[in-house]
């Protein structure tokens, strides 16, 4: 299972371009669309393969106490 590396800002950040994206795609063109999607599937599973690939992680490690 892929461990989720995209945390709730990077989330809100990927949102309001994907909107924009959006926009642009009904506006000019609608190759814009495909980044509209690209983005919607980060945000809905919280993974993004070029963060893995990089090593990045936004996303908040969860502290258990033991």
């Amino acid at each position: 299972m892929m461990e989720k590396n995209v945390g709730t800002v990077d989330k809100i950040i990927r949102a309001v371009i994907a909107i924009a994206a959006a926009y642009l795609g009904y506006t000019y063109s609608a190759w814009f669309y495909l980044l509209t999607l690209v983005l919607a599937i980060t945000i809905a599973t919280g993974f993004c393969w070029p963060y893995k690939l990089l090593g990045i992680n936004t996303a908040k490690k969860s502290s258990k106490k033991k």
